[in-house]
C-alpha cells in the first residue's frame, strides 16, 4: 500500500511537540517550586502554550481532510477517534487523581476528538466554508458569553463568563477554529503535491519526522518521564 503520509507534516507535529516538551517541563519546575510562580502564565510562556496548541490542533484538522481523500475510511477514522478519546479520558484520569483541584476536563485531546467529529463533514465541502466556519467560531468566542454556559456540564463550550481551572482548557470556542482552518487549507491546496516531492522526503527529514508520526504516544508519556525526571534530580540534589 503506498504511503499516504506526508513527512513535512510530521516534521511539523514534531517541533509543536518540541514545543510542548519544553513548556510542560517549565510549568513542572514551576510545580516543583524551581521556577517562578506565575511563570508559563504570561508573557512568551504564555504565547508558546497557545501556538504549540494552536498548532497541533490544526495540523489534526489538515490530516482528517490527508486522511479522508481518496474516500472515507470509515473503520481507520473511527478507529484513530477511539484511540484519541481513550486517551483524553486517561488524561483525565490521571489529572483528576493526581491534583483533583486541576484536573483536565477538555483539554486538547477533547478538543480534536470533539473537533474530528463535528467539523467530519466539512472535509468533503468548498475550502471557503471550513474558512467562514473558523471566523463564525472566533467572532462567537469574542462576542458572546451567558450566564446558561457557566454550568459544569456546559464550559466544554467555551461560553461561559468564568474560566474553570485546569492544567490544559482548550474549549470548542474559539479551538475548533484552528482545525476548521486546518481543513480549509488541506481543501484549498494540494499537499501532496506542494509537500510530497522529494527534497522533502529526505533521510534527515523523515528522521526528524519520528516523533511526530508518534505524537498521540508522546504525548501521554512525556509528561510522567518529565515529573520523574525533575523528582529524581531534586532528591539527588537537595537531600
Amino acid at each position: 500500500m503506498k504511503d499516504l503520509r506526508i513527512p513535512a507534516i510530521d516534521l511539523a507535529r514534531t517541533a509543536a511537540l518540541g514545543g510542548m516538551v519544553v513548556f510542560h517541563f517549565t510549568r513542572d519546575l514551576e510545580m516543583f517550586g524551581i521556577a517562578a510562580p506565575g511563570t508559563t502564565s504570561s508573557g512568551g510562556w504564555w504565547l508558546l502554550a497557545r501556538l504549540v496548541a494552536g498548532g497541533f490542533i490544526f495540523l489534526s484538522g489538515i490530516s482528517l481532510v490527508l486522511a479522508q481523500q481518496s474516500g472515507f475510511r470509515a473503520r481507520a477514522y473511527l478507529r484513530r477517534l477511539a484511540m484519541v478519546i481513550a486517551a483524553a479520558l486517561l488524561v483525565s484520569l490521571a489529572t483528576y487523581l493526581a491534583v483533583p483541584e486541576y484536573f483536565i476536563y477538555f483539554g486538547i485531546l477533547h478538543s480534536i476528538a470533539f473537533a474530528s467529529v463535528v467539523a467530519l463533514p466539512f472535509v468533503w465541502l468548498p475550502a471557503w466554508t471550513s474558512a467562514a466556519a473558523a471566523a463564525m467560531v472566533w467572532y462567537v468566542s469574542a462576542t458572546y458569553d451567558r450566564a446558561i454556559f457557566d454550568s459544569t456540564w456546559a464550559a466544554f463550550t467555551g461560553l461561559s463568563r468564568a474560566t474553570p481551572p485546569s492544567l490544559d482548557f482548550l474549549p470548542v470556542f474559539p479551538w475548533l477554529a484552528p482545525f476548521l482552518l486546518g481543513i480549509s487549507l488541506a481543501r484549498a491546496v494540494d499537499l501532496r503535491r506542494w509537500l510530497g516531492g522529494p527534497d522533502l522526503r529526505s533521510g534527515w527529514i523523515i528522521a526528524l519526522g519520528w516523533p511526530g508520526r508518534h505524537s498521540l504516544a508522546i504525548y501521554l508519556i512525556h509528561q510522567p518521564v518529565l515529573v520523574a525526571l525533575i523528582w529524581a534530580a531534586t532528591q539527588a540534589i537537595f537531600r
